[in-house]
């Protein structure tokens, strides 16, 4: 699904206005009754409403729906915030065909003295700001956004809550607090950033019927990642493959007492459909690696309690991970260097690797090119450095895969996947439940899994976010986000699997 900005919102309207065509009144028309099967669909009818309403065309969206749920027979009430302007021409013809059916049930708020009382068994709808507001608010409007947030009823925004922009950061402004966001067509920027989780609650994006062709005409640089991307990407295998048709990854993990980060990224690189696995780990980890994934091959290190040498033809390897649990020691620093040299296919960085890295900044300019860096933000920061909100940190991590040449796949809710060509790809997959020690190093197995069976290397971080995402949906359907280990994540790698198989 591609993510589109205010502007690109603006301009598909206007596109299917006039090449469908269709006249903007029947755009909010039908905007509005796919918001009436929502409620419906969600079990809201029967409830009371409180509508709120601005002069623009998202408070024009707030009476067409005010006037179905009349005829339905619901107790609506109508409140708009009195302004200079009369509004669009949209809002005016719905502030008349309402007025026509029910004018007992329409109010103006001049000051705070109009906020009606708000007891805890209305549903409130937000339509007063949409997707073209530019500023904070300030005045009448954030006192009234305050005092609904205040009140105990659940809200409902439409379009985009008010006081949220689409495409840069709201952080610290009025905003309401919805329970729901009914959005229409696709994802916008501000709903895949952390700091607007508060505000969005869950999002639904409906279908309102704006022409296709738009996307085509103009691709827009940030997509989420959903079932149609991932059958582009995913490769079903052939009958008649075998083991060496899916690549040999080598893995570089672990230390003493750091063991597991190793036994996870193997276990997952396996899961992954790697058909063969190589892993490199210090002399003491010998045993417990051999029996928790015996499938893989195991090289020791020279040193028994950290990597400091590898003595191994790179070029026998589909793909290399590094990362996961090697801790920062100096002679760990250096074979790390020498693996920068040595390599020239990408390679998958992950943990300690990136924060050699970060200590270490001109390695990144050794990277072989399309390599992918995994950090989560704390180690992103350390990296490129702290920013202000969650835009400009998204902004920061594609301008430097573009810099670096390089994938930087940015941990957390909606996962961000930046490209070297300036393209962004956001997750859709994935629970809170997954915020546990190792959930990082299942991932790094699953992109070094993809890497070796062939898949470029944007493809393999795409796929690898979205499947580790998806295991970990299925593990919090099993076990509960709160009980949810990282190993649980690889227990349900098959089942992702299976329901990607099937798109």
């Amino acid at each position: 699904m591609k993510i589109l900005n205010a502007e690109q919102i603006r301009v598909w309207d206007e596109y299917t206005i006039q090449n469908k065509p269709i006249a903007s009144i029947d755009l909010m028309e039908g905007a509005a009754i796919k918001c009436i099967e929502w409620l419906d669909a969600s079990y809201y009818f029967g409830k009371e409403f409180v509508i709120f309403c601005g002069k623009g065309n998202n408070g024009g969206d707030g009476l067409a729906l005010a006037r179905m749920l009349l005829k339905k027979f619901f107790s609506v009430s109508v409140y708009i915030i009195k302004s200079e302007s009369n509004g669009t021409a949209d809002f005016q013809l719905n502030l008349k065909r309402l007025q026509e059916i029910e004018s007992s049930k329409i109010f103006f708020i001049l000051n705070e003295n109009d906020f009606p009382i708000l007891t805890y068994n209305l549903i409130i709808i937000d339509a007063i700001f949409g997707s073209g507001l530019r500023r904070p608010l300030d005045g009448i409007i954030a006192s009234l956004v305050n005092y609904i947030n205040n009140s105990s009823c659940e809200i409902i925004a439409i379009d985009i809550p008010t006081g949220l922009s689409v495409d840069q950061s709201s952080k610290n402004n009025s905003v309401i607090k919805a329970t729901h966001t009914l959005s229409f067509q696709c994802y916008k920027p501000a709903f895949l950033m952390p700091e607007n989780f508060n505000s969005i609650g869950k999002v639904s994006i409906l279908d309102i019927g704006l022409d296709k062709d738009f996307l085509n005409l103009t691709p827009p640089n940030n997509s989420l990642i959903d079932a149609e991307i991932i059958s582009s990407i995913y490769k079903k295998r052939n009958r008649n493959s075998h083991k060496g048709n899916f690549g040999h990854a080598l893995l570089i993990a672990g230390s003493y007492g750091r063991m597991g980060a190793a036994v996870l990224a193997a276990k997952a690189c396996l899961r992954s459909g790697a058909g063969l696995l190589s892993c490199h780990i210090p002399k003491s980890g010998i045993e417990i690696l051999q029996t928790t994934a015996p499938e893989a091959m195991v090289f020791a290190d020279f040193n028994s309690s950290f990597i400091s040498k590898i003595e191994t033809d790179f070029l026998i390897y589909n793909s290399i991970g590094i990362g996961p649990g090697i801790g920062t020691a100096s002679e760990t620093k250096i074979a790390l260097k020498k693996i920068l040299n040595a390599v020239k296919s990408p390679i998958v960085l992950d943990a300690d690797a990136l924060n050699i890295l970060s200590m270490e900044k001109k390695l990144l300019t050794s990277l072989p090119p399309f390599s992918i860096l995994t950090p989560h933000q704390k180690e992103f920061e350390r990296l490129f450095g702290e920013s202000k909100n969650d835009f400009e940190r998204i902004e920061l991590a594609s301008q430097k895969a573009t810099e670096l040449n390089c994938i930087i796949v940015l941990k957390g809710p909606h996962t961000l996947v930046a490209l070297p060509n300036g393209k962004k790809y956001f997750n859709s997959t994935g629970n809170a439940g997954m915020a546990t020690a190792g959930s990082g190093d299942v991932l790094t197995g699953i992109i070094t899994g993809l890497l070796a069976q062939g898949y470029l290397a944007e493809n393999a971080a795409i796929l690898g976010v979205y499947l580790h995402g998806l295991a970990g949906d299925f593990a919090s359907e099993k076990f509960s986000q709160e009980a949810l280990i990282a190993s649980d994540i690889i227990f349900c790698m098959p089942y992702a699997f299976k329901q990607i198989f099937n798109y």
